[in-house]
C-alpha cells in the first residue's frame, strides 16, 4: 500500500493572549494564502486553540506558553523539522533561536540577519503585515473579521460591560463602570456585565452598584464560543484595553475601549465610525503595570457614558425602523 506522504508544515509561533492572536489574524491569513498547501500549525497557548481555529488561518494548535509573556520552550516538538518557521512573537533572539531549535528549512524573524527592520511604532496588525511583505508575503491589515458563530448568545442585542483586564494599569476603576452601567440603564439600555477567570469580585461589585439583575451577570468566565456570541450579537461593546475589544472589532460590533498606558495608535480598532477608542495623550506606561494608568484615570464618567449613548442612537433607530417600513408598504 502506497503511503500518502504528510503536507509540508509551516510552524508561526505567536504564543501571546487573545487579544494578541485577534491582532495577528491578518498576517496569520497572509500565511494561510502563502502557503496553500502546507499545514499551517500556531503555537500558542491551548486556552487559545478555539479562537484559533475560528479564525480559518491555520490548521492546528501546538500548546506552547510561558507566564508573562515570555518565549516558550518548543523543545516538545514531536514531528519532523518545519518546512517553515515563522516568529510572529517578537523581534529579539530568544523567539528566533526556539525556532531555529526545531531546524526548519527556512526561518523568518525579525531577527535573522537582513529579517525585515523592526517598526517599533508601529500598530501592531501593521508590523506584522509589514514584516511578512519584508519576505515577499503580502498581508492585509484589514483582513481581521471572524466568521458569525455558531453557537446561539446567552444575551442577544444587549450591551456587553466588560470592567476587568489582565493588568491593573488597564482596568479602568470598578466604581466608574458601574456609574456608566447606571447610565446606560436609565436610557433604556439593557446591560449585561462580563468577566475572566479571576475576575468575579470586581465584575459582582460593579454590579451591585450599578444595579443589575443577577441573571445580567455573566462570571467565571464564559467559555469561548458563548462569549463570541455574546459579542457578534451585541449592540454594543464597552471594556478596557483588553482581549474583548479585539473580539468586537473582529465580529463587527460597535464598541467603546478605554486606553491608558498604551496608545490606541498601536492596538486600537482601524478606523471607523463603529468604534471609539478613548485616551489621553501623555508619555506612555506600562501595559503590565499592577495600578490603573494615570492617562487612564483621567477619562471621565461622563465622556465614556456619552461615547456609548453616541455608538448605541443608531442602534436603536435602526430596532424601530422595520415597523416603519412595515407601515409604508401597508
Amino acid at each position: 500500500m502506497t503511503r500518502t506522504p504528510h503536507p509540508p508544515t509551516v510552524l508561526v509561533l505567536r504564543a501571546l493572549g487573545l487579544g494578541d492572536l485577534l491582532a495577528g489574524v491578518p498576517a496569520l491569513r497572509g500565511v494561510r494564502r502563502a502557503f496553500p498547501g502546507h499545514r499551517v500549525v500556531l503555537a500558542q497557548p491551548p486556552g487559545l486553540t478555539e479562537p484559533a481555529l475560528a479564525t480559518g488561518a491555520i490548521d492546528a494548535v501546538f500548546a506552547a506558553e510561558a507566564p508573562g509573556r515570555a518565549v516558550p520552550s518548543l523543545t516538545h516538538w514531536a514531528g519532523p523539522p518545519p518546512d517553515v518557521a515563522i516568529d510572529l512573537h517578537g523581534n529579539g533572539p530568544e523567539s528566533r533561536d526556539a525556532l531555529a531549535a526545531l531546524r526548519p528549512r527556512r526561518l523568518l524573524a525579525h531577527a535573522c540577519p537582513g529579517g525585515p527592520p523592526w517598526q517599533g511604532h508601529a500598530h501592531e496588525r501593521d508590523r506584522w503585515c509589514a514584516f511578512l511583505r519584508g519576505y515577499g508575503i503580502p498581508a492585509d491589515p484589514l483582513d481581521l473579521r471572524l466568521p458569525r458563530p455558531g453557537t446561539p448568545s446567552p444575551a442577544p442585542g444587549t450591551v456587553v460591560v466588560h470592567p476587568g483586564a489582565a493588568s491593573g494599569s488597564r482596568r479602568w476603576p470598578g466604581e466608574r463602570f458601574a456609574a456608566v452601567v447606571r447610565c446606560l440603564r436609565a436610557a433604556g439600555h439593557h446591560v449585561v456585565l462580563t468577566g475572566g477567570p479571576g475576575e468575579d469580585a470586581l465584575v459582582r461589585s460593579v454590579a451591585e452598584r450599578g444595579g443589575q439583575r443577577a441573571q445580567d451577570v455573566l462570571t467565571g468566565g464564559l467559555p469561548f464560543g458563548e462569549l463570541s456570541a455574546l459579542v457578534a450579537e451585541a449592540s454594543l461593546v464597552l471594556s478596557g484595553d483588553t482581549g474583548l475589544a479585539h473580539l468586537a472589532v473582529a465580529h463587527g460590533t460597535r464598541s467603546v475601549t478605554l486606553f491608558g498606558p498604551v496608545s490606541p495608535r498601536l492596538w486600537g480598532p482601524p478606523p471607523s465610525p463603529h468604534h471609539l477608542a478613548l485616551w489621553k495623550p501623555g508619555p506612555p506606561g506600562d501595559p503590565h503595570g499592577r495600578t490603573p494608568d494615570a492617562r487612564l484615570l483621567r477619562i471621565p464618567t461622563g465622556e465614556v457614558a456619552s461615547a456609548c449613548l453616541t455608538l448605541l442612537r443608531p442602534v436603536r433607530n435602526r430596532a424601530r425602523q422595520p415597523a416603519l417600513e412595515v407601515a409604508r408598504v401597508d
